[in-house]
């Protein structure tokens, strides 16, 4: 058998490559798959579903929150903060003071020469008394310095005036012939109305500029006499000289007419007895505190058409009044008198007088407005029962009271009116209803008359000027009259405009220190409205229109506080932000929290496998 020849082989590595070719060999046999580490790459690209889900419910809470925001949100109207401040600022730092003109007037009968320069010197020595009485500050509600005095001279057919005279309002020259009245310059009344037809008679008086007030000095050869008409004048009637009658125009100047009749010109504010609302109300009360032993009624309408009536009309631009009346039974006094031998009466004295008013008994407050802002004046008639009858009132002096009542500031004034019939210890019979006679009330209306001045910051009379150097002070059939209620308008535009500044100072740092309260267009509008008037009430101050710049002043004040008493300002919705976060953070923290760490979590999960992704991608490419 043949044997097949060995056919020669090259010799060969470990794999089998020649020799020749060993390095492209193993390149061409290396594994990829041997290599892959599945920590570290991926082949596959990361998906993007769950991120995109995740951030979705999370741009879902970013997007809800301004929502949420909204739902939640307090309406607030914008207010004028600086507005208010500047009013604030402005009537602080200048108090309101209004306009007087002030005239002097020389009245000479002998004919005697007057020269020019002695208006002009009367003039000086005028203004400068009336800067050292008032001072250099000016008072809130008075003339402060803003007046100007005005003098005139007249004798026979001369009438000389100072430079700084004006034009309007002048006392009108050779109009009067005091010479041809005779003894009837002594009748007070038919002076005044003598004095007030030539001064009204002059057209070209306005009233702006501030009212006028005139000094008549009617040189006689007879003692003086000093009186204070009820209009807006006064006269000196006899022979006074020169720098004493300027002592005593200064005088009726500043304590009358620049002061209302006071001492002090200054504004108290338990004498300024007007509600919030610019509402007062007038409550007269007839209380028969043992009906046992009698019963009385009035005749009240009667008092209204008489008294009241013109009352009202006269404060009608500093309050709108309001009148009421009752009658009623069983009502005690509080308080113990004692009784005085010597005077076979009861006393009750002022210590006593602070537990006079039985509030358990007295059930004075039956007025609607009694519950509201309006000021509710209580005026009391009492009449005492058998026990305690006769009942006198004792002054701290040891003197009776004259007029047998009292007032209590704030609140009203009681008249004590002891019956006819009062016997001590006698057998009362069955009581029968009688009924004050017209006397009787006129005497309580007088006394009610007083009191209510009293209220308002006046002199219950002209009594109390006695001893002053005034012979007469006129009273006026309206209860006030023009002078007084000069002053009394010009306290009243100071006290509303000061109230008025202070409310709406305090409401603006309110509304700016609670930034969630509650503010309706309506106190918006209140505000707004209140600012106007206030703005107009100083504008007719500076003008001088008096009644014009009380009534402005009043609204301005009524509606400050029905902007700071407004019933939404309180109302339950209102919380602050600690407490918006209290209650929202329990619920919104939570979840919030989870989706935002679930969201960071994902965000880095993508991160690191699309890290493996390109890799791998990156092997993959270089094998």
């Amino acid at each position: 058998m043949a044997e097949t020849p060995e056919i020669p082989r090259a010799e060969t590595g470990n794999a089998g490559v020649p020799e020749n070719e060993p390095q492209l060999y193993e390149s061409s046999r290396r594994d990829p798959v041997a290599e892959f580490d599945p920590n570290k790459m991926r082949r596959t690209k990361p998906g993007i579903k769950r991120l995109i889900l995740i951030l979705s419910v999370l741009f879902s809470f970013f997007l809800g929150l301004p929502f949420l925001l909204k739902s939640v949100e307090i309406y607030r109207a914008p207010l004028p903060f600086r507005a208010i401040d500047s009013l604030l600022n402005r009537i602080e730092s200048n108090p309101v003071v209004l306009p007087c003109r002030f005239q002097a007037v020389f009245v000479s009968s002998d004919g005697e020469k007057i020269s020019d320069s002695r208006a002009e010197k009367l003039e000086i020595l005028i203004l400068e008394r009336i800067t050292k009485l008032t001072g250099s500050d000016p008072v809130c509600g008075s003339c402060g310095n803003n007046y100007t005095v005005s003098v005139t001279m007249e004798s026979g057919k001369d009438c000389i005036r100072n430079r700084n005279a004006g034009n309007g309002c002048l006392w009108p020259c050779g109009e009067i012939d005091f010479s041809a009245f005779g003894a009837n310059l002594k009748d007070d009344d038919v002076v005044d109305e003598l004095l007030d037809s030539a001064l009204r008679g002059n057209m070209d008086c306005a009233d702006t500029g501030g009212k006028v007030y005139t000094v008549v000095m009617i040189n006689r050869d007879e003692e003086a006499r000093v009186v204070v008409g009820k209009h807006r004048h006064a006269w000196v009637l006899g022979k006074v000289e020169e720098i004493e009658a300027v002592s005593m125009i200064t005088d009726i100047f500043v304590k009358f007419f620049i002061n209302g009749g006071k001492k002090d010109g200054s504004i108290q504010p338990e004498f300024m007895p007007v509600g919030a609302d610019g509402r007062v109300v007038l409550s007269f009360s007839l209380l028969n505190a043992d009906p046992h032993d009698w019963i009385y009624d009035w005749d009240f309408q009667s008092i209204d058409e008489i008294m009241l009536a013109p009352v009202v009309e006269a404060l009608a631009p500093i309050a709108k009044i309001s009148v009421e009346s009752q009658v009623l039974y069983h009502t005690p006094k509080s308080s113990f008198a004692q009784w005085d031998e010597k005077l076979a009466s009861y006393i009750c004295t002022t210590k006593d007088l602070p537990f006079f008013v039985n509030s358990n008994e007295w059930h004075l407050d039956t007025s609607i407005a009694a519950g509201g802002r309006s000021k509710v004046l209580q005026f009391v008639v009492y009449i005492p029962s058998a026990k305690e009858c006769p009942l006198l009132l004792r002054l701290p002096n040891g003197e009776m009271s004259m007029t047998n009542g009292f007032i209590s500031p704030m609140w009203g004034g009681v008249i004590i009116w002891n019956s006819p019939s009062c016997l001590r210890d006698s057998k009362s019979k069955p009581p029968t209803v009688h009924t004050l006679s017209s006397q009787d009330l006129h005497a309580v209306s007088e006394i009610f008359m007083g009191q209510i001045r009293q209220l308002f910051g006046l002199n219950s009379g002209s009594v109390q000027f006695a001893g002053s150097g005034i012979t007469n002070v006129l009273a006026s059939q309206r209860g006030f009259t023009e002078w007084e209620l000069d002053a009394l308008s010009r306290r009243h535009t100071c006290f509303n405009l000061l109230s008025c500044a202070t409310t709406l100072g305090s409401l603006s740092r309110l509304v700016q220190s609670l930034p969630r309260m509650i503010i309706m267009d309506e106190i918006g509008k209140q505000v707004k409205y209140s600012l106007e008037a206030a703005g107009l009430a100083q504008s007719n101050s500076s003008l001088g229109i008096y009644d014009a710049s009380a009534v402005s002043s009043r609204q301005a004040r009524t509606l400050a506080e029905d902007a700071f008493f407004h019933p939404s300002i309180m109302s339950i919705s209102y919380y602050s932000f600690e407490h918006f976060f209290a209650i929202y953070t329990p619920f919104f923290l939570p979840v919030s929290l989870h989706v935002v760490l679930a969201a960071i979590k994902e965000w880095k999960r993508f991160k690191q496998e699309r890290a493996k992704y390109l890799e791998w991608k990156a092997n993959a490419g270089e094998s």
